[in-house]
C-alpha cells in the first residue's frame, strides 16, 4: 500500500502555487516538502498544516494506492 500526493500537485496547480508557496503557507521543511514529492509517508499535524492553509481536508490532497497484488 502506498500514499500519493497528486491531488495535492493538483491542487497548487489549479491554485498557481508553486511547492515553495505550499512550503511557506504551510511552514514546511525542504525535508518534509522532499519526503512529499517522492510519496513517502509524512505525519498527520503535516498533513494537517497543509490542509489548513490550503482549505481542504485529507482526501483532497492525498489518497491511498493499494499494492497491484
Amino acid at each position: 500500500m502506498a500514499i500519493s500526493y497528486k491531488k495535492l500537485w493538483k491542487i497548487l496547480i489549479d491554485r498557481d502555487m508553486k511547492k515553495g508557496d505550499l512550503a511557506r503557507a504551510a511552514d514546511l521543511s525542504g525535508y518534509t516538502l522532499n519526503k512529499l514529492n517522492h510519496g513517502e509517508n509524512v505525519n498527520a499535524e503535516t498533513l494537517a498544516k497543509i490542509c489548513v492553509a490550503l482549505n481542504c481536508n485529507f482526501d483532497d490532497i492525498m489518497e491511498i494506492v493499494p499494492d497491484e497484488n
